[in-house]
């Protein structure tokens, strides 16, 4: 079973299914006219485009604790090998989201005269610092910036999580609870990693 798992996770199509498929979920409920739904279906999807911008995010940020915490597991290494198109996929569900907020709400104009309020600004912070690092997330980006200040901008991306995570909360989109159990897990997997790491470090040097 693992090792079949371990053999769909390599195949590009496959990952690539599993990140599309969620964000088409919307219109399920609109096909079978939820009225829940309907009432105000623009409303439905510009939330549930940003849900699956944060619940991508939290999956990218996994794979680097997993493949510390389990370097021999293949299906950590299966994983890792999609980390550039996980990430450029928060990209696009946040540029879904933008555009959708934009649309819903009106126009640009309402975006600059929203600008102000937390909620948007910290989600505008997050979208243009995931726009810098999708942008440099390419090979030739790498060795034009050098390894060490490639490393150094792409950890922005957590700082984009915290951003994220607030952003949330405080436009009231979903409970706090949930952003809880979106981002809980990779706290508890970089507080595992960094724990692993220091305490090779300690024996290290008590070798």
């Amino acid at each position: 079973m693992i090792a079949f798992l371990e053999n769909l996770l390599r195949s590009k199509a496959f990952v690539v299914t599993l990140l599309v498929l969620p964000g088409l979920w919307p219109a399920v409920p609109i096909v079978q006219q939820d009225a829940s739904v309907l009432a105000d279906p623009g409303k439905y999807i510009l939330h549930h485009l940003g849900f699956m911008a944060c619940v991508v995010l939290a999956i990218v940020l996994t794979f680097t604790p997993l493949r510390v915490l389990f370097p021999s597991s293949k299906l950590a290494q299966a994983l890792n090998r999609h980390r550039r198109l996980v990430g450029v996929t928060v990209l696009v569900y946040a540029a879904l989201h933008l555009t959708m907020y934009v649309i819903y709400e009106g126009g640009f104009g309402t975006l600059m005269n929203d600008i102000s309020k937390p909620f948007i600004l910290t989600g505008m912070i997050a979208f243009t610092l995931l726009l810098a690092l999708a942008v440099t997330s390419f090979d030739a980006a790498i060795r034009a910036m050098g390894g060490k200040r490639w490393k150094n901008l792409h950890r922005l991306v957590y700082v984009i999580a915290g951003l994220a995570a607030y952003h949330q909360i405080a436009a009231e989109k979903i409970f706090p609870l949930q952003v809880v159990w979106i981002f809980g897990p990779v706290v508890i997997l970089e507080i595992l990693r960094i724990r692993k790491r220091t305490a090779k470090k300690t024996e290290a040097i008590q070798a």
